[in-house]
């Protein structure tokens, strides 16, 4: 078996069966929805199916593909038919559009993204793979500060935060459904991260669990991202 960032696979099917058989994923849900969106569809490099992050400008990444199988296996039972999904720091438009399929056509996908020219190769991105979702309204692309969430299609069933944010603020736990899931990087750049479940019960309980180490670039405003 490969640690990560070392297998090197020559098709999408390859990196996603290698992802299987690492038990990264582990439902046939996810499998699936993997299996359809086309990682190398959402890079520029040729080494596309390489199980590591890639940078794609304005010092934002596209997450290695273990950390996508691992967000969309801790949100898969909130990303079903018709759900709402929130993707912060949406990027190449990878992931926003993987949650898309889960939540199905009568479902929404937002992918907030706060620099307009990545959020114009995420367009493209998804243009080239899945253009339907665009035509559609299953896909929401907006320019704006992630931080902030997105009110206008709150609440959502599943938020992703693509970025390590210093503390989990109330402003997107309060954008949650009841019965709904975040998964949030939280720590400063250059330093310890953990990778946090924040559910809301049905009663508006809010928990919170850890879930494992991680390294992420920082959530942070649009012109300290531009000189990044």
């Amino acid at each position: 078996m490969y640690p990560f960032g070392r297998f090197h696979g020559k098709t999408n099917l390859d990196l996603i069966q290698y992802l299987q058989k690492s038990k990264i994923i582990k439902s046939e849900k996810v499998f699936d929805v993997m299996c359809q969106v086309d990682r190398g569809k959402y890079t520029n490099y040729k080494d596309a199916y390489i199980d590591a992050p890639q940078v794609i400008g304005f010092g934002a990444t596209i997450s290695a593909p273990h950390m996508h199988g691992y967000a969309l296996e801790f949100l898969a039972e909130k990303l079903k038919e018709g759900g709402r999904a929130l993707d912060i720091g949406s990027g190449s438009g990878y992931l926003t559009t993987c949650m898309a399929l889960m939540v199905g056509s009568s479902g929404i996908a937002v992918g907030i993204e706060h620099i307009a020219h990545l959020q114009e190769i995420a367009r493209k991105n998804i243009e080239n793979d899945h253009p339907q979702l665009l035509k559609n309204g299953q896909i929401q692309l907006i320019v704006g500060d992630g931080r902030l969430g997105y009110l206008p299609k709150a609440p959502y069933d599943a938020i992703h935060i693509g970025a390590a944010t210093p503390e989990i603020t109330e402003t997107l736990i309060n954008q949650l459904a009841l019965g709904g899931r975040m998964i949030v990087p939280v720590g400063k750049e250059n330093a310890d991260q953990t990778l946090y479940q924040i559910d809301k019960t049905t009663d508006g309980e809010i928990i919170q669990k850890s879930l494992m180490g991680v390294v992420y670039v920082p959530l942070t405003d649009k012109e300290k991202q531009f000189k990044s």
